[in-house]
């Protein structure tokens, strides 16, 4: 079986900078276990599977090297990118189906691809002791949506100084947690550490931009919203807060192309 490869960089514009993905290309899908050994073979965050099913719809999943997931942001942005750029898809949008989350459509603006995704429901949560335990810095408050805790901070300087404890996190029951607060000099900041599904930090998190911009927007009376995620790699992400859903805006870059032989 050969399986074409790409990898991209995406929410960058920026060889070695955001967040990078696999996409594979297939006819059928291999299976569950075979994918899951390409996804830790390939030690990416996340690695997808991408498959036609007529000419303007594809079915996507998303392997972590140790599970898969039931959304990512920058690995369905990835995919876009690969069938846009790459592949020579020439429509408007790129509709995906989901096993999880129903219809994802991600269309494309010049150099940007904007993700339409479901919005989270995030409720107020209260701190758990594994969360204490991890995050010694006290939040000034805590939500949890369907996946992920959310730990809102005063200050960007407490983002970027946060130093979790990964083996007490890795014991919160969530995918991850996502670390905020109101940014320097865009709307707000955030990053996200996931050892549950085997990723420490996340370059940049898409998903967890679903949560992230209902939030923002509420406290800060914004629809449209700049975020960076503040990952030593770092990202750039344009959010718009649209009710039911959100739209996530990033670019990408093409860093290598080959062929998977199993």
């Amino acid at each position: 079986m050969k399986i074409p490869f790409y990898q991209v960089d995406a929410f960058t514009n920026e060889l070695f900078k955001g967040n990078p993905a696999g996409v594979c290309i297939v006819d059928e899908y291999p299976d569950n276990e075979v994918m899951q050994k390409v996804a830790a073979e390939n030690n990416l965050a996340e690695t997808a599977f991408v498959k036609r099913v007529t000419d303007e719809q594809f079915f996507i999943r998303w392997f972590t090297p140790v599970a898969e997931v039931d959304l990512c942001g920058h690995a369905t942005l990835a995919s876009a990118f690969v069938l846009f750029e790459q592949l020579g898809f020439d429509k408007d949008k790129i509709v995906f189906d989901t096993l999880y989350r129903g219809m994802l459509e991600v269309s494309k603006e010049e150099d940007w691809y904007w993700l339409d995704f479901p919005t989270d429901e995030i409720k107020t949560a209260e701190i758990t002791e594994e969360l204490k335990a991890a995050f010694p810095l006290r939040p000034d408050s805590i939500l949890k949506g369907k996946t992920d805790y959310v730990l809102v901070y005063s200050h960007q300087k407490q983002v970027e100084e946060t130093k979790p404890d990964f083996s007490k996190l890795a014991l919160v029951d969530a995918r991850g947690v996502i670390v905020t607060a109101k940014g320097d000099k865009v709307d707000f900041v955030s990053r996200f550490f996931a050892p549950q599904i085997g990723i420490d930090e996340d370059p940049v998190t898409g998903s967890a931009h679903t949560s992230l911009t209902p939030y923002w927007s509420k406290v800060l009376e914004k629809k449209t919203l700049h975020a960076l995620q503040l990952s030593e790699r770092g990202g750039v992400l344009k959010c718009n807060y649209l009710g039911e859903r959100v739209t996530i805006g990033g670019q990408a870059r093409l860093f290598l192309e080959g062929t998977i032989i199993i």
